[in-house]
């Protein structure tokens, strides 16, 4: 059996946790809170809100700030942006912010922004306070040759009409990039880059990088500018050692062909002296069928003899005066 004690602390349990359900979906503390800050707010609204999955807190915290700023705003508007994934919040404290600094921000532009994925309370602190962005090494050549490393700092302010569809901060940076490579290309040396880094910053200022962008540039200052490779001279080094392979490559073929010339006229000498050699064989023969068919006599071929000796002996002298000589 259940006893007495037992059958209060069931009850009680029971009346806190029916009174958390209550309060929960009926919260009479906050109703009171918007009701004491003027935002006129009914208990049903707040339950239906619960049932629709949409914070009471956050509408009515909202609206409670919008209105002690004096920014009037509806809750149907603030809700359907919380259901399309917006962050109420911080729409509402973006439009004070700007109200305060006489921007010109309304609700739908606030929402719209903050749905295309951007902060529209951080967009309007920099419409305020403008940021800086720094820049990488940015690498460029002047006409003469020479290369320039340069850092800039860009000061940015957002354009709150452009934030839906503008394009963001690695836009600057590539747009400012360009600009800075082409002032410094167009410049006849470095030593005028050098003596005036502000023409830089004038030449590319009037360029309009900003335009389709989501800020505003309102200036652009060189931080660092140092000097690089001569990039001149190692472009006409790289062309004098592409010439010289170049000239190597001509020489090396008037070579191969002056040796395959060689050795196809050393085969042909020596084609030629197998053709002489074959037909000093066939020499006797001839001689023999010479001395058959009685063409040639015996007198004849001992004066053939002679010459032949003859020959020999003054060739053989020759060459023993060609050997004194070199010795």
């Amino acid at each position: 059996m259940i006893t007495g004690t037992a059958l209060y602390i069931a009850i009680a349990i029971a009346g806190v946790i029916g009174l958390w359900i209550i309060l929960y979906f009926i919260p009479i503390g906050l109703w009171f809170s918007a009701l004491v800050s003027g935002v006129r707010i009914s208990l049903i609204q707040l339950i239906l809100m619960r049932w629709r999955k949409v914070p009471p807190a956050v509408i009515v915290n909202s609206m409670i700030e919008g209105t002690k700023a004096g920014i009037i705003l509806n809750r149907n508007e603030m809700e359907a942006h919380y259901l399309a994934g917006g962050h109420v919040q911080l729409v509402v404290h973006a439009l004070v912010s700007a109200g305060k600094a006489n921007i010109d921000l309304n609700f739908k532009m606030a929402t719209a922004i903050d749905l295309a994925g951007r902060d529209v309370f951080e967009a309007v602190q920099m419409s305020v306070n403008p940021k800086v962005i720094n820049t990488p090494a940015i690498a460029a050549v002047s006409k003469d040759g020479i290369q320039l490393i340069v850092k800039a700092r860009v000061t940015v302010r957002a354009n709150i009409k452009q934030l839906v569809g503008g394009a963001g901060e690695e836009t600057i940076i590539a747009r400012v990039g360009e600009g800075i490579i082409s002032s410094i290309g167009s410049s006849g040396t470095h030593k005028l880059v050098l003596e005036n880094p502000d023409s830089i910053s004038k030449v590319v200022l009037k360029k309009g990088l900003d335009s389709g962008t989501a800020f505003e540039i309102l200036s652009i200052d060189i931080a660092d500018i140092d000097i690089g490779k001569n990039i001149g001279a190692i472009l006409m080094t790289d062309q004098a050692e592409a010439d010289k392979k170049i000239a190597q490559a001509k020489a090396e073929e008037r070579r191969a062909m002056a040796v395959a010339l060689e050795q196809e006229m050393i085969a042909k000498s020596q084609e030629a002296r197998a053709k002489v050699i074959e037909a000093e064989a066939g020499i006797p023969m001839a001689i023999a069928e010479a001395f058959r068919s009685g063409n040639l006599g015996i007198m004849d071929y001992y004066k053939l003899r002679n010459v032949q000796a003859d020959t020999s002996m003054r060739e053989s002298i020759s060459k023993g005066g060609e050997n004194d000589t070199k010795k």
